[in-house]
């Protein structure tokens, strides 16, 4: 049987494709308030507005590709049983061949109705006011906003406790709920952390700093892996 390796990946991963990471220096996303475009409010206020930047984000994410930190987790397939857990909305894990990925913040590519969560569609255009699904209410990002529920974190906690093995790569773990899984990996499992940056990990014997990018980073721990 297949040790499990449960993976919780952010936006350092990606950012090495060519994404930008959530926030700037001067805490604005892309120019923007992350309260006028990630809140449900700033949706109420101005869904135009929110709309066009999710756009642009969706535009943006077919100019760039996975990068080697995200197409050797899809090699580590061959031999671990490996969930992949991602802060990030992109899609950049299933286009490197990840098979079992859960998004807590949500999807890029999709959309779901603002009067039925469990209307999603698979959406890889731009979505304008006037969008709507079957039910005929306005479509929105299938995106989890600063203050909404995180629906998927109950399978992510549930598929961390099961984990042999738990990697994290381009995280923070500054950002919760997301940062709470740690929690839940059992006592003794061994816990691989990469990230360049400052990292809020807890004292623990079984946690691995590897403070390097993500590309980098990967082959340190796949080194760790095969006891080398």
């Amino acid at each position: 049987m297949m040790k499990k390796i449960v993976v919780l990946t952010g936006a350092g991963i990606s950012a090495e494709s060519g994404i930008s990471t959530f926030r700037d220096a001067n805490g604005l996303w892309e120019n923007h308030d992350v309260m006028d475009v990630a809140t449900p409010e700033g949706w109420r206020r101005n869904p135009r507005l929110v709309l066009e930047f999710y756009n642009q984000r969706r535009r943006q994410l077919k100019t760039v590709e996975p990068n080697e930190a995200h197409r050797y987790l899809k090699r580590l397939e061959e031999e671990y049983d490996v969930t992949i857990i991602t802060q990030n909305v992109d899609n950049l894990h299933e286009r490197a061949g990840s098979s079992h990925v859960i998004h807590l913040h949500g999807e890029l590519n999709k959309v779901r109705s603002v009067k039925n969560e469990q209307l999603v569609y698979d959406w890889n255009e731009d979505l304008v006011l006037g969008d709507t699904g079957v039910d005929g209410a306005q479509l929105r990002p299938h995106i989890v906003w600063f203050g909404e529920m995180v629906p998927m974190l109950e399978k992510a906690a549930a598929e961390t406790l099961t984990a042999d093995m738990m990697l994290i790569i381009g995280t923070s773990l500054q950002v919760y709920p997301a940062a709470s899984l740690v929690d839940y990996v059992a006592v003794g499992t061994p816990i691989y952390v990469i990230d360049p940056h400052e990292v809020a990990i807890p004292r623990n014997p079984y946690i691995h700093l590897i403070p390097k990018r993500a590309t980098e980073g990967v082959i340190d721990f796949d080194r760790s892996l095969r006891g080398g």
